[in-house]
Parts: C-alpha cells; structure tokens; sequence
C-alpha cells in the first residue's frame, strides 16, 4: 500500500486526466468524486472563494470552455507532503490551453491558441478534497489579446516553462528525509530575505548560499521573469521592496502552509502576505498608505542544494481592486473600439 502523499497524488489523477480532454461533465464527476461535500475554493479575484463542486464549476470553468471549447490542461509540477502544523497537501503548477475563440471575463478573443498559467494547492482530509487554493494567471490571457490596461511589466514576458529536468510530477513513495530538508531549505532562505531592508542591505539576505547562479525566477504576468540573482532583483525585488519595504512585518496576521517533495517545495496561504504601499508606489500607481492583502502561491527546485527554479503566482488584480483599481473594468474602456465589443453594454459581445 503507497504512502499517504503519493495516494493523494494517485487520487488527483483522474480528475487531471479528464481536464487533458477536457469534457464538462467528465470534469464535474472527478471533481464530486475527489472533494468533500462541504469543499471550498479559494480562487483568484474576480472569482473569489466558492463553496460546493457544482457553484465552484459553473463559476469558474463553465464561462472558460464557453471561450475555449477545446480546453486542455497541462501539468507540469504535481508534488505533495505534510505541512509542519499536520495538514496535507497537493500542488499543481502547469497551464491551461486552447483556442480563444469566444470572449472570457470581457477579454477579446484571438482566435489563436491561448495559454493561462495555474497554481493549485488541494488539502486533503480522510482522502477527500477540503480546500482549495488557486490563482490563475489571468493578465496573462490579457497580455496574449493585447488588451492589459496597466504597466508594462519590467521582467520577461513568455509562456513560462516547467522544470528544466522535465522530473515535476513527482513519483512515489514519498522521502520524509529529503522533502523535509527541501522545505526547509525554502524556510531558512525565505528569514534571510526577510531581513532586507529592515536589518541591511541586500548582503543580510545572503542570496548565494540560498540561489543557484543560474536561477529562473518565473514571476506572474504582470511582473515577468528574470534570471540570475541580478535579474530577480533587478525585475522585481527592488521595484517591490521601493514601493512596499515593509515586507515581512506582518507575518502575526498570516498562515503560511509550507511542504516539500524530494526535490520540490511549494508554499501557499490565502493570503500569505501584508504590505503597505508606499514611497514610490509599485507597478506604476502612486503610493496609497494603504495596507495591502498579497495572495502568492509558490513552487521552487533544487539542484545540488541550491534554488535553480522558482514559479511566482501573484493575484495581481486582487491587489490592484484593493487599492481601487479595477483592471478588468480599465481593459474595457481600452477595448471599446475593437471588433466583438458592444460599447452600448460596455462588454463583449
């Protein structure tokens, strides 16, 4: 008989194969035969969190295969493990693809193949789903549309790849010995980070002992990716920690759920971070004094002892709806004069 991690992996297998050919009724009966009754989803702004598989369903994956009849799902990353306080997870990191052939939350359709990058963190209890924790990377399928209404992002935009060791479906059984080592690897380079700029410069995060040279830092649309320590600073840290440099201050008002799986870790938490918007503000809007919520979903690999990987999800509409800005409601405004957009219902039509 497998562990317990690797069953939940095995558990989620079906419900992964029926999103590969994604067929609605096939999807709405793994999801029922995999989550409890009572299951809730956590899903990124504007879909928020739903309770129950067929409110879940009809939210948020009917008005997507509405828009991509062809939906496809790819996973790249499916690891699991304990977390230190006792529950048990399962990450899925990967994307969504497809024709866009029909609009989806407004945004105009392509035409063309499309692809939104996922995170998904599924707690299981007694073998059932429980929660679930998602963002989808939805300015990504802005950005594909040319429709984003909002900055220009500082780091790379691309069709973000899995592992570059093609290993991120990790098998079974599952090693105690390494996960755990693994996830506190992450730990102990997340304390160092945390220690810039309130106790010094970038040297007090010790980046080297923690990141290998090479490292990819694959950021959310929005931000965009960098490589190298340089380029993860450059990209994204400075600009962040310039408009928000009381990072880390609030971790009293958070719950992070940390695990690990041979060479994977992953974090999530809903949210899993506070900060306040100030001094030069941040992705080009003007500091609002104004504490912010930050739901970020993570995976990082190791190789030979240091970070080479790390898939950033950041719920960047979350953010900008509070502070005031309604990104989806900007991008109609933009897209008005398109084809396909009824400028008398300010909509797709």
């Amino acid at each position: 008989m497998s562990d317990t991690h690797t069953q939940h992996k095995t558990l989620l297998a079906p419900l992964r194969a029926a999103m590969y050919d994604f067929d609605a009724n096939a999807v709405r009966a793994a999801l029922h035969a995999v989550c409890d009754p009572d299951v809730l989803f956590n899903l990124a702004f504007p879909f928020e969190t739903t309770a129950g598989v067929d409110a879940y369903f009809d939210k948020a994956y009917d008005p997507l295969l509405a828009a991509i009849p062809d939906l496809e799902r790819r996973d790249f990353i499916v690891m699991a493990g304990p977390t230190p306080d006792g529950h048990d997870w399962v990450g899925c990191g990967g994307y969504y693809t497809g024709t866009f052939q029909h609009p989806w939350l407004d945004i105009p359709p392509t035409g063309h193949i499309v692809h939104m990058r996922f995170h998904e963190f599924y707690r299981f209890v007694d073998g059932r789903v429980v929660e679930m924790q998602a963002l989808w990377d939805i300015p990504e399928v802005m950005m594909q549309a040319g429709a984003w209404p909002m900055v220009p992002s500082l780091g790379r935009e691309w069709h973000v790849p899995g592992p570059a060791t093609c290993d991120g479906l990790v098998p079974g059984p599952y090693d105690d010995k390494e996960g755990a080592a693994t996830c506190q690897h992450i730990i102990d380079m997340l304390e160092h980070m945390k220690r810039h700029p309130s106790q010094g410069g970038p040297e007090v995060m010790e980046m080297e002992r923690f990141w290998h040279p090479r490292m990819m830092w694959y950021g959310p649309s929005g931000i965009g990716s960098g490589r190298g320590i340089a380029g993860f600073r450059n990209w994204h840290q400075i600009p962040f920690l310039n408009g928000m440099p009381d990072r880390g201050a609030f971790v009293d008002d958070i719950v992070y759920h940390f695990f690990g799986d041979r060479a994977y870790a992953a974090v999530t938490g809903w949210p899993n971070m506070y900060q306040t918007i100030t001094h030069d503000g941040w992705l080009g809007l003007p500091p609002t004094d104004k504490k912010v919520a930050m739901r970020s979903l993570d995976f990082w690999r190791l190789e030979n002892g240091l970070i080479r990987e790390n898939w950033v999800m950041v719920d960047l509409l979350h953010m900008y709806d509070q502070i005031g800005v309604d990104v989806l409601g900007r991008m109609r405004e933009f897209n008005k004069a398109r084809a396909g957009f009824d400028p008398e219902k300010g909509r797709a039509l």
